[in-house]
């Protein structure tokens, strides 16, 4: 087909149109995916902005029912004797070192909550592990439920073999990693401990989002201007001289 535009003749090949046609298709597919990931990741910043807008008495089976980042408060006491670092977790400022994970037994009963008491910093060398004792006296506990940290992707066993001394050090653990390590059934959500609450260390919470919002809509942006570059190139090669009186049609 062939259509003339004052001296132009604009002719495109059949092999032309189809790669245009699969490169748009794929450029404006990821450029929608990408405001996709925009969506999910603004709801989550205003699911954890709402989190503290009330708060929840833990009973003893509700965990799983509440939304994820909702201010809770629980009643009970901590297990100090079997604690877990989570390696490679950076401090707010990037700094290497873990997370404490400090097994809490509710009053009311239930599986073990498993308490996030922040961040502490990497020691001299690895076979030094940080002093992260505390009580187990009765107290109440405040903070957001959240998932467990997941990695991108994870190198290896949750834990080192051999690892047996305490506090244990683990690697992005799951949820059964946790019960294998503690011998017992622990919430599918943790608790991040309010910086507010005694017996803590760096605790800067934010949303798990990877990549901010307003990142997924730039790479939106540039797909959907591949998109565009890839309609204006098909057209500027698809535009020949068109000989005099030549007329329009195929």
């Amino acid at each position: 087909m062939s259509l003339r535009i004052g001296n132009r003749s604009f002719a495109p090949r059949a092999w032309a149109v189809a790669l245009t046609a699969a490169l748009l298709a794929t450029f404006v597919a990821l450029g929608w995916w990408q405001v996709g990931r925009a969506r999910e990741k603004q709801a989550m910043v205003e699911s954890f902005a709402r989190g503290t807008m009330s708060s929840v008495l833990l009973a003893g089976a509700t965990v799983d029912e509440l939304p994820r980042y909702q201010h809770v408060s629980a009643q009970g006491g901590y297990e100090p004797t079997h604690q877990v670092l989570l390696d490679n977790m950076p401090s707010s400022t990037g700094q290497a070192g873990y997370r404490v994970l400090t097994p809490f037994r509710r009053a009311n009963g239930g599986k073990l909550l498993l308490v996030d008491r922040g961040w502490v910093p990497l020691g001299a060398s690895r076979a030094l592990l940080p002093a992260i004792a505390v009580d187990a006296n009765s107290r109440d506990v405040a903070g957001r439920l959240d998932q467990l940290p997941v990695p991108g992707l994870r190198v290896g066993p949750a834990r080192a073999p051999g690892e047996s001394r305490w506090p244990r050090v683990l690697n992005f653990p799951v949820r059964a990693d946790l019960e294998a390590t503690f011998g017992e059934a622990v919430e599918a959500r943790i608790l991040l401990l309010d910086a507010s609450n005694p017996d803590g260390y760096e605790r800067a919470w934010r949303p798990s989002l990877g990549a901010p919002p307003e990142r997924h809509l730039g790479y939106a942006i540039q797909w959907f201007a591949l998109a565009l570059v890839v309609v204006v190139i098909f057209v500027a090669l698809s535009l020949t001289s068109a000989p005099p009186g030549t007329q329009s049609g195929t």
